[in-house]
């Protein structure tokens, strides 16, 4: 069996109006943000989710709680989901920190992590889905660092191709567990080349 991921990155905040990049601070919703939240829960709440995942950083909370606020669908947190540590340079200028982001694929921010390490981390993640919810249908709500881990894990999408690229916002993308497996595989022969 597989189980169904869906994913869809925290909400609109007010760090994002001021070009902020939060990173691993809490961040809150904008008055937008709320109003993208809902919508949100109204594009989602009868997908057939068995439970959302949520960063624990607030701006990931706040979006699910003001999405899913009285469906009884379970909201649990996961600090592996959160973004990227920027280290000293969380709340810094956006721009300016994904202007050098390629240079932190594998050397870690000051004081924070790489690229890499927080995908490895999100994909810690992932290895402990199918122990409660194989057959299911998920909701992942997070940043970046999340979205990166399931195209990189799930979908075999080389790290060194996503942090060249736009993030490319949409309403929610999709995958499924069980092609882990084969995206493992993929990973395995093309190092043994």
């Amino acid at each position: 069996m597989s189980t169904r991921i869906v994913f869809e990155t925290h909400s609109w905040s007010e760090d994002n109006d001021r070009g902020v990049a939060t990173g691993w601070l809490p961040g809150r919703l904008s008055a937008r943000g709320r109003a993208l939240a809902a919508e949100l829960g109204a594009r989602r709440r009868d997908d057939g989710i068995a439970a959302i995942f949520t960063s624990d950083l607030r701006r990931a909370v706040e979006t699910a709680e003001v999405a899913f606020a009285g469906t009884g669908i379970p909201i649990l947190h996961d600090w592996r989901l959160r973004e990227c540590d920027y280290g000293t340079r969380n709340g810094t200028s956006a721009v300016e920190l994904h202007r050098g982001r390629v240079d932190h694929l594998d050397s870690p921010y000051p004081g924070g992590e790489s690229w890499r390490q927080a995908v490895s981390r999100a994909g810690r993640f992932l290895d402990d889905v199918p122990l409660r919810w194989d057959g299911c249908g998920i909701l992942l709500i997070g940043h970046v660092a999340t979205r990166w881990a399931l195209d990189h894990l799930l979908d075999g999408v080389p790290l060194e191709a996503l942090i060249i690229a736009d993030f490319a916002w949409r309403e929610g993308w999709e995958y499924r567990t069980g092609d882990r497996q084969g995206a493992r595989r993929q990973r395995t022969s093309a190092t043994r080349r």
